[in-house]
């Protein structure tokens, strides 16, 4: 993977919110340090300006139907940073509603994942990445979806298992 790992400590936490488009409306000050952008160069910007290109749009894709359906969803997300350095998270994301339950945007915390659990994330999102080249993204989503069919789990319960 080229550029330089980043890392932050286990005890401060990454967060951001976005609009009901994606597009950024918050991000506290670590948020914007790893980003590596200005706060200006953020806001109202897609939260994609982030997306690592070896991160498995089947992931994303995952994490934004069940948040578009109110759900939470933890995952493990690799960022790339403005100077193309990159950085893994552990994600909690989950939808903002108002007082009559109307979904108005969505915000996400994101903690410095253990190396360990990295270790078994990285060659999954690898097999992910290999069939959403020969297939694209429906091919990613069903090698999720076989993946977690064999382990015999949710997904729910596979990340919170590790």
């Amino acid at each position: 993977m080229a550029g330089i790992e980043l890392t932050f400590d286990d005890k401060e936490f990454i967060v951001s919110k976005t609009d009901l488009a994606g597009k950024i409306i918050y991000g506290n000050e670590l948020f914007i340090q790893m980003s590596g952008y200005l706060e200006s160069e953020l806001l109202g910007k897609p939260h994609n300006i982030l997306r690592h290109p070896e991160m498995p749009a089947s992931i994303f894709k995952f994490l934004w139907d069940k948040i578009k359906n109110k759900e939470e969803v933890f995952a493990y997300v690799l960022n790339k940073t403005k100077d193309d350095n990159y950085y893994w998270v552990m994600a909690h994301v989950t939808a903002s509603m108002n007082d009559k339950n109307e979904l108005i945007a969505y915000h996400s915390v994101r903690r410095k994942p253990s190396q360990k659990k990295l270790e078994l994330i990285k060659p999954i999102y690898r097999s992910l990445l290999e069939a959403e080249r020969r297939g694209g993204i429906h091919a990613g989503t069903e090698a999720l979806t076989h993946f977690l069919n064999q382990k015999k789990v949710s997904y729910e319960e596979f990340i919170l298992s590790l």
